[in-house]
Order: structure tokens, then sequence, then C-alpha cells
């Protein structure tokens, strides 16, 4: 089992909402900058990684349950969807990686993404 924490560790990602959360359990991952991808792969406990920054990702995210979204690739979320995810109770974090390679940390860390 992984947490949001041990996901933020390895990806030396920065935390941007949901401080608060970091000891919740992370099951699977899901990496996608289209959000009908990510509605096929519904999986809860799970995190989301995407370049995608608008507040659908935070409403697809709040959908399926999942738990913590990381913006890759360095990009910046507005204000807008930090407070959507506050309103949510969602960890937001962002990374320099790309996706690619964010997926693969995390992969070899031992998250799974699971079947479809």
């Amino acid at each position: 089992m992984m947490t949001v924490e041990d996901v933020r560790r390895v990806l030396g990602a920065r935390v941007l909402v949901g401080e608060q959360y970091l000891d919740r359990e992370v099951r699977t991952a899901c990496g996608a900058d289209m959000m009908s991808d990510v509605l096929a792969f519904s999986k809860d406990h799970s995190i989301l990684l995407t370049g995608l920054c608008n507040p659908q990702v935070i409403r697809t995210a709040e959908m399926l349950d999942i738990v913590c979204v990381i913006f890759v690739r360095g990009k910046k979320p507005d204000q807008k969807i930090l407070d959507m995810a506050r309103e949510t109770g969602l960890v937001i974090m962002e990374t320099g990686h790309r996706m690619f390679s964010a997926c693969g940390m995390l992969y070899e860390a031992g998250l799974r993404g699971g079947a479809i």
C-alpha cells in the first residue's frame, strides 16, 4: 500500500492544496490528458497524473473518488482550480517530471494502474 505522501516523495512533488490528506491510501494511478480516458479508468483511491489544467479535471476527480491530482510538466493550476480542489477535499500537487517519467517512477515504486 502507498499513501499520497509516498507518492509525493517518489516524485519530489510539491503540495499545493490538501496537505492534511497526505495519509490517504493510494491503490492505483492513471496518467491522462483526456478526461474521457480517466472516466473509463474509474478506480477509487487512485491518483490522476495530468498536464490538463482546467476545472474539468477537478470535476472528473470528484466523480471518480480520486484522492489526488498531480499536474506534470511543471503545469501550474490557477486559483479557481485550487479553490475547487480545496472545497472537495482533494490533494493537488505539481511536479516538473513529464507524465511518462512520473508514471514510470510510480510503477517502479510499486503502484499499478490496474485493468480497465
